[in-house]
C-alpha cells in the first residue's frame, strides 16, 4: 500500500502534477511562480492572524455586539 501525502495523493499522483507543472510553466518561470505562491499564502495566513487578534475594530459601529 502506498503511504497518502497531503490531500490524500500518494507519490505517483504528486510527481504527475509537478509534471504537468513543469510542462505548462516551463522551468524557467516555475520557481517564479512557487516563490509568488509562498509570498500570497504567508500572506494570507498574516492577515487571518491579524483578523482573530482584532476582530471587533474591523466591525462599523452599528454590526458591533452590544455592551462593548
Amino acid at each position: 500500500m502506498t503511504p497518502l501525502l497531503a490531500f490524500g495523493l500518494n507519490y505517483w499522483e504528486v510527481l504527475l502534477i509537478l509534471g504537468v507543472l513543469l510542462l505548462l510553466f516551463g522551468s524557467s518561470r516555475l520557481p517564479t511562480l512557487m516563490r509568488s505562491m509562498g509570498r500570497s499564502i504567508t500572506e494570507f495566513k498574516r492577515g487571518v492572524r491579524e483578523g482573530a487578534e482584532a476582530p471587533d475594530e474591523a466591525l462599523p459601529e452599528s454590526t458591533k455586539p452590544e455592551g462593548t
